[in-house]
C-alpha cells in the first residue's frame, strides 16, 4: 500500500494528523501512546516508508531534551530549588505580596536556564508549604508562577519545548534566542508582575506570627547534598557557556546537553562502588520524562507524513494568499494565530506542525534568512499563548495536578477568566516588540 504524495496521500495524512491531535486534546489516552500509534499508522498505511519516518525524527531535539532532563534530575536532588524559594521568601520579610513577586522572578529565571515544567515541579511544593504557614490562599501564587514559567521559558532555547523544537529544526542557537527574545521577555515579565500585584498581590496579607514562622525557615537546611550542589552548579555553568559558544565550538545543543549529563554523572560516580554507581545512573535516567521524549518521536513522524505528501506546502500557499504575501501581515498572523491556537491545544504539536509550514514559505520571501521574524513570531505566540488556558502548556497542567493533589481547586473556567485576558496583554506587548524591531 503506497498512497505517498498525491491527493489520496494528503487526505490520509491529514486524517491521521487530525485524529492524533483530537486524541491528544481529549487526554483520554496518554499522549505518547497516541503519537506513537499515529506514527506507526503513517508507515503501515503507506504514507511514509520507515526510512522516511526515521529521517523525520529530529535527533538534535531528542538529545537536547534527554541531556537537560538528566542534568535537572540530578541538580534537584541537591536541594537548590527549595533553597531559592525559601531565600526569595525571606528577602521580602515573608510578606505575601512580596513572596508572590519574588517567586515569579525566581520561576522565570530558572525556567529560562533549565525548563519550565521542571521548575514548577520543584517550586510549587515549596510555595504550598509557605502559603500554609502564612495562612494565605495559594491559588494566586500558583497562577502567577504558571505565567512566570511560560514567560521566562520563552527567553532561551532550552526554556520551553516549543523553543527547543524551533531551535533544533531551524538551526537557531542559544544566543539567537537570548538576543532576539530576552529583551521582549524582560518587559513582558515586568508587566506581568505589575498585573498580578494589581489583581491579587495588594490584597494578600498575613499575621505577624505567620510571617515569623516563615522567617524561621533555614534555607541552608534545604541543601541536602552540598558536594552534589557544587558539582551540579559547575557542570550547569559549563553547559550554559557551551550553549552560548556553540557556533564557535561547532557543537550542536544535543551534544552539549548529553556531554553535560554524562560529565555530571561521572563526577558523582567517582570513588563510589559499582552498585552505588548503577543505582545513581539508573535513577538519573528513570527520572527523565520518557513520555515527553516518545511523544516527540511519534509527533515528528506524524508531521513528516503530512510534509511528504505536500499538504503543508498547500497550507503555506493559502496562508501567503490570505496575507497578501506581506512579511508584516504574515508575522502578525502567525503571532496571534499561534497564541490563540496554543491556548486551545497543547503548543508542542502545534509548533511541530508550523515549523515545516513556515520553512516552505522561504522561496516567497527570498530565502531562509528572510524568515527570521516569522520564527520569533511563532516562538512568542506559542509560548505566551500557552498561558491562556489550563491545557495550553505542559507547565499549566503540572501545576494544576500538584494543586489538585493538595486539595486546591483548579478549575478550567476559573483559570480562563484571569489567564486569557492576561495572555492577550502579553501577546499585545510581543506584537509591539515584533513590529518595532523586525517589521
Amino acid at each position: 500500500m503506497t498512497p505517498g504524495p498525491g491527493v489520496g496521500g494528503m487526505w490520509l495524512a491529514a486524517a491521521l494528523l487530525a485524529a492524533t491531535y483530537a486524541a491528544v486534546i481529549s487526554e483520554r489516552i496518554n499522549r505518547a501512546v497516541v503519537a506513537l500509534l499515529g506514527a506507526c499508522l503513517m508507515i503501515s498505511l503507506g504514507v511514509l516508508t520507515q526510512e522516511q519516518a526515521v529521517d523525520g525524527i529530529d535527533f538534535n531535539t531528542i538529545g537536547l531534551l534527554i541531556g537537560m532532563m538528566v542534568i535537572v534530575s540530578i541538580v534537584r536532588r541537591s536541594g537548590l530549588f527549595e533553597f531559592l524559594a525559601i531565600w526569595a521568601a525571606k528577602r521580602v520579610a515573608a510578606h505575601p505580596a512580596g513572596i508572590m513577586l519574588m517567586l515569579q522572578v525566581v520561576t522565570a529565571v530558572v525556567s529560562a536556564l533549565l525548563d519550565n515544567v521542571t521548575t514548577v515541579l520543584l517550586v510549587v511544593p515549596v510555595t504550598l508549604v509557605i502559603c500554609e504557614r502564612l495562612k494565605v490562599k495559594p491559588y494566586p501564587l500558583l497562577v502567577s508562577q504558571i505565567f512566570a514559567s511560560n514567560i521566562g521559558g520563552t527567553a532561551t532555547l532550552i526554556g520551553d519545548p516549543p523553543n527547543i523544537l524551533i531551535g533544533s529544526m531551524v538551526d537557531l542557537s542559544f544566543n539567537d534566542f537570548v538576543l532576539n527574545l530576552a529583551p521582549a521577555i524582560v518587559g513582558i515579565q515586568i508587566v506581568a508582575l505589575g498585573a498580578f500585584h494589581l489583581v491579587w498581590g495588594r490584597g494578600l496579607s498575613a499575621t505577624a506570627e505567620a510571617r515569623a514562622a516563615v522567617m524561621a525557615f533555614r534555607e541552608r537546611d534545604a541543601i541536602r547534598d552540598p558536594l552534589l550542589l557544587k558539582q551540579s552548579l559547575a557542570v550547569l555553568g559549563c553547559v550554559l557557556v557551551a550553549f552560548a559558544l556553540a557556533r564557535v565550538l561547532k557543537l550542536e545543543p544535543a551534544t552539549i546537553a548529553l556531554f553535560g549529563a554524562a560529565a555530571l554523572m561521572l563526577l558523582h560516580c567517582l570513588g563510589r562502588s559499582h552498585d552505588e554507581q548503577t543505582k545513581f545512573v539508573a535513577r538519573s535516567f528513570e527520572e527523565a520524562e520518557w513520555i515527553t521524549i516518545f511523544f516527540f518521536v511519534g509527533l515528528f513522524i506524524v508531521i513528516r507524513g503530512v510534509e511528504v505528501t505536500g499538504l503543508l506546502g498547500i497550507c503555506a500557499e493559502r496562508l501567503l494568499a490570505a496575507t497578501g504575501g506581506h512579511m508584516t501581515a504574515t508575522a502578525i498572523a502567525i503571532l496571534w494565530g499561534s497564541a490563540v491556537l496554543s491556548a486551545a491545544v497543547d503548543n508542542i504539536p502545534f509548533v511541530a506542525t508550523m515549523i515545516p509550514l513556515i520553512k516552505s514559505m522561504a522561496p516567497a520571501f527570498g530565502g531562509p534568512e528572510a524568515l527570521m521574524p516569522l520564527w520569533w513570531a511563532l516562538s512568542l505566540g506559542a509560548c505566551l499563548g500557552g498561558n491562556g488556558t489550563l491545557v495550553g502548556a505542559s507547565a499549566n497542567l503540572t501545576v494544576a495536578g500538584i494543586a489538585n493533589r493538595a486539595g486546591i481547586r483548579f478549575s478550567f473556567m476559573e483559570y480562563l477568566k484571569i489567564a486569557f485576558p492576561m495572555m492577550l496583554l502579553t501577546v499585545a506587548i510581543a506584537h509591539v516588540y515584533l513590529t518595532l524591531r523586525y517589521l
